[in-house]
């Protein structure tokens, strides 16, 4: 079955090992094959990786377009680690992306590691809620 992809004008997309960039009209073409297919949206460098859950969709990122996946697997199983330390809860999520590297399907762990993203800015939003809630809070040593 062949992909369907549509273009804007200047887009990017990623086939393989190559980067694709549309002309001035807009186009659509079909992909026939297995090879790894991103949009420049899924796309992220080293430099925009600032997060631990940005960091774990590179490492997956890499494993989707490499011809060996497996070179990325301690990089990938090392950032995990850090990242459960301190985010426990998101455990659940890190075993969906892990049963999809190890059942090969590889664009979906990707598509799970995004979900994580959004699981981390979550935590940092519940974060920064509770601690703005505490420093409200805190009590008066004067008056006590």
């Amino acid at each position: 079955m062949a992909l369907k992809v549509e273009l804007k004008p200047g887009e990017r997309i990623l086939i393989g090992e190559s980067v694709i960039t549309n002309g001035g009209q807009r186009t659509q073409f079909l992909i026939e094959g297995t090879s790894a297919v991103l949009r420049e949206k899924d796309i992220i460098t080293a430099e925009q990786a600032t997060s631990p859950a940005k960091r774990i969709y590179l490492a997956v990122l890499l494993m989707y377009t490499a011809r060996d996946p497996r070179i990325h697997h301690e990089t990938y199983f090392s950032l995990v680690r850090d990242f459960l330390a301190a985010a426990p809860s998101a455990r659940p999520k890190i075993e969906i992306i892990n049963n999809e590297i190890l059942t090969g399907d590889m664009y979906k762990a990707l598509k799970s590691a995004k979900n994580l993203i959004t699981h981390e800015q979550e935590l940092i939003g519940n974060e920064s809620r509770e601690s703005g809630l505490r420093k409200r809070r805190k009590p008066d040593l004067e008056s006590a």
